[in-house]
């Protein structure tokens, strides 16, 4: 199971857990954090996301401050990009699947120290991504 965080436009986001996301996906479920074991998965539909993020853990770090760095340490795997998303969020990473045309890619964080492990980005939902 992968812990996420599943962000829609507007700030609203629902924590949980999923085992059957993967890139294209039109739909998958989640299990709802603290929701009861027998609960039925909540169905989530890819295009009204804002991104869905893979995290180390449901709290993070409140005080931690997103870089938006790649660390000479780490060098990137794949293309250097910089999204910015309609709302103004800015997430810097490299990716080996983003195409033009395509409804939506992983990318993995620049900075290292993140919360996030992974994140797919609907590209619904940016206003920009460039190559760096």
């Amino acid at each position: 199971m992968n812990k996420v965080v599943a962000r829609f436009a507007g700030d609203n986001l629902i924590k949980g857990t999923t085992n059957d996301f993967f890139s294209g996906a039109e739909v998958f479920h989640l299990s709802i954090l603290g929701a009861p074991a027998d609960e039925k998965p909540f169905e989530i539909y890819t295009k009204n996301l804002k991104a869905l993020f893979f995290v180390k853990d449901f709290l993070g770090d409140p005080h931690y401050v997103n870089r938006n760095e790649f660390d000479p340490k780490h060098p990137p795997v794949g293309l250097k990009i910089r999204v910015e998303f309609k709302d103004g969020e800015v997430l810097v990473g490299s990716t080996t699947e983003y195409q033009p045309g395509r409804s939506g890619f992983f990318l993995l964080p620049a900075d290292s120290g993140t919360n996030n492990e992974l994140c797919y980005v609907v590209v619904e939902a940016t206003k920009e991504i460039r190559i760096l």
